[in-house]
């Protein structure tokens, strides 16, 4: 016990002074105008952390929920495998890149039996599985799968289905919006009836990042990685002036990577009488995870690549462009703009805004924060992850314009909301 007390006192020290320099140091860095030999290095090696490092966190999903059993099977244990089938069903996405031709082939013409969780092993020792990392070992000519990891771009990325529904070539930063993380989470053995009920509660597209921190339930909807550069607040919620903060509370807190997270802020706005905090429950947040740090080293790099990817264009005849600028002007006089401003449409920078000033209806996860406060949303690429508002409370585009007329007693006419919604479509 002293020893480990030791190895999380060594940790905070050094991870605090890291948060501090190495995540502030790279964002500035990366708004320059020009990107020199050395940013674009980094950017490439952050590309790899972001899809391809655990951060060391096996030790949870391995070690503690004994995923890579639930994966691969485990007659012991009743666990019969996971299959392709089922995999791609909880929003799992393949690479096809990864997949060599004979696989494709294969997965086209129905050889490959994708209802085999054996398959789902070789796809893990091909590395084609988005965000997971597993580590197949074979025993009597039998592969058999022994470690599992996950990494960024299991709920960061997805795929463009050019293949296949569900595999496809990378979409870097696009919210995987059909993955069901806490489906997948609660086929673990190691958790109880109470913990996987919460999880199964979650749905598609939706992760509560502070879930196992205080025990309560307000998940929010997978945020895009993409279009952030310039803003500074990256987080629903606005935690810290660069994305470094936010990766390393992912990494540690969620993943389970092994390295440091302290922030004494987060609760603090919290009524300790909230139903359902966890017994003992206190403000602050302090995690220390294995015996060495595997994420700070890892941050500048991450931090340079998720902003370097940009928003993504609309497609092609997706809004009407008479419309959308008739609905600019909306934009403009019914005071969208007072919040949605600057290049990224957002005041984040300068500002952040009271529970109260959303039209979602969930106002706890602001305070479960560390600022317990919204930061508005970035606009670009809007068109491409519904639905809307931190909780998902809005499935479209027209569901916000209509929140916010009621909220804000806008009054618009169903032309005014119309216009506006094929703007936003355009951004």
């Amino acid at each position: 016990m002293k020893q480990k007390a030791k190895i999380l006192a060594v940790l905070i020290a050094g991870g605090l002074s890291l948060l501090g320099t190495a995540g502030g140091v790279v964002y500035a860095s990366a708004q320059g105008d020009r990107q020199s030999s050395s940013e674009a290095a980094l950017i490439k090696q952050g590309q790899w952390v972001f899809r391809f490092d655990t951060f060391g966190d096996q030790i949870k999903w391995t070690d503690q929920l004994h995923m890579d059993k639930v994966i691969g099977g485990d007659p012991a244990m009743g666990l019969p495998g996971v299959s392709p089938a089922t995999a791609l069903a909880v929003g799992l996405k393949v690479d096809v890149d990864a997949l060599p031709a004979s696989i494709q082939q294969g997965i086209l013409n129905g050889s490959i039996n994708l209802k085999d969780p054996a398959v789902t092993v070789a796809l893990l020792k091909l590395n084609a599985v988005v965000g997971l990392q597993g580590t197949v070992r074979s025993a009597n000519g039998v592969d058999q799968l022994t470690q599992v990891g996950v990494t960024c771009a299991l709920c960061h990325s997805t795929v463009d289905n050019s293949f296949a529904p569900g595999i496809g070539h990378r979409l870097d930063g696009w919210p995987n919006r059909q993955l069901n993380p806490g489906a997948i989470i609660a086929l673990s053995p190691a958790l109880t009836a109470a913990q996987k009920a919460q999880l199964n509660s979650w749905g598609p597209g939706k992760y509560d990042p502070r879930w196992n921190l205080d025990g309560l339930n307000t998940p929010t909807v997978i945020p895009p990685a993409y279009g952030l550069k310039g803003v500074h607040r990256v987080v629903f919620t606005g935690e810290s002036p660069n994305l470094s903060y936010w990766n390393r509370y992912v990494a540690v807190t969620q993943m389970g990577g092994q390295g440091v997270f302290s922030d004494p802020r987060i609760g603090t706005h919290l009524d300790p009488r909230t139903v359902g905090l966890l017994p003992g429950w206190k403000p602050g947040v302090s995690v220390a995870n294995g015996s060495k740090d595997m994420v700070s080293a890892a941050l500048p790099a991450l931090q340079a690549y998720q902003l370097s990817i940009a928003a993504p264009p609309p497609p092609a005849g997706s809004f009407d462009p008479a419309a959308a600028r008739a609905g600019k002007v909306v934009f403009r006089e019914a005071g969208c703009a007072g919040c949605h401003s600057g290049a990224a449409l957002t005041d984040a920078n300068v500002r952040l805004h009271p529970p109260t000033a959303t039209p979602a209806p969930d106002k706890l996860y602001a305070y479960r924060s560390a600022t317990g406060m919204w930061r508005t949303s970035p606009l670009h690429g809007l068109w491409q992850h519904p639905p809307y508002f931190h909780d998902g409370s809005a499935a479209t585009l027209a569901d916000v314009v209509a929140m916010y007329d009621k909220k804000l007693n806008l009054k618009l006419t169903p032309r005014q909301q119309s216009d506006l919604v094929q703007y936003l479509k355009s951004l």
